[in-house]
């Protein structure tokens, strides 16, 4: 039997991308378009938004390799499957880092406050998780809207380190377009959630 070559080594791929976005790795897949890729599927309620990014390493190189998942409540703070949720949203997406930038984007809805348990609201918000290479498991982030009213969310209060509550708020960039950009290490670290 013939010896093989060894797999490239790397944390999370370099098979990340050929299993959770086939098509966009040029893999004719038997889906026309991968899992996650439109979030919108049809008329929907609310406002419609893009939010985009970049991820960052330690040494502030953008990277070209990571996917971003995100997961967000409808226009009314409903999620997908819940009872009156808005058929037309999937509040689901998932997208690959590309390009020369390394940029992301969904084309999203900007969501509603989602009820807390027990009580209160949680201010509007998507759950991002980000895998790429380095990462063992994946890290979970929130995107907060900067210019949302987002004093009395229940999670933010939490933190301790108030200084850096700005790496969890998206920009506003002009009319329905925002940007939340992610960074792994070094003094602009991103907020991370044990979860």
């Amino acid at each position: 039997m013939a010896d093989l070559p060894e797999s490239a080594s790397q944390t999370a791929g370099p098979y990340v991308h050929i299993g959770c976005t086939p098509n966009l790795a040029g893999i004719a897949a038997p889906w026309p378009e991968d899992l996650g890729a439109r979030m919108i599927l049809g008329p929907v309620q609310g406002t419609p938004i893009t939010l985009t990014g970049r991820i960052f390493d330690g040494t502030g190189t953008p990277l070209r390799d990571a996917l971003v998942e995100a997961w967000q409540a409808d226009a009314a703070g409903r999620f997908a499957g819940q009872e009156g949720a808005d058929p037309g949203f999937a509040g689901f997406g998932r997208c690959a880092c590309a390009g020369e930038d390394g940029r992301f984007a969904f084309e999203t809805v900007k969501p509603g406050p989602v009820p807390w348990p027990g009580g209160g609201l949680q201010a509007p918000h998507i759950s991002l998780w980000i895998v790429a290479r380095g990462i063992n498991l994946g890290l979970h982030t929130r995107a907060y809207f900067e210019d949302e009213e987002n004093g009395a969310d229940p999670v933010l209060s939490r933190i301790e380190h108030r200084s850096r509550l700005a790496t969890l708020l998206a920009r506003p960039e002009g009319e329905g377009r925002y940007s939340f950009d992610i960074h792994l290490q070094g003094p602009q670290e991103t907020i991370f959630f044990d979860v």
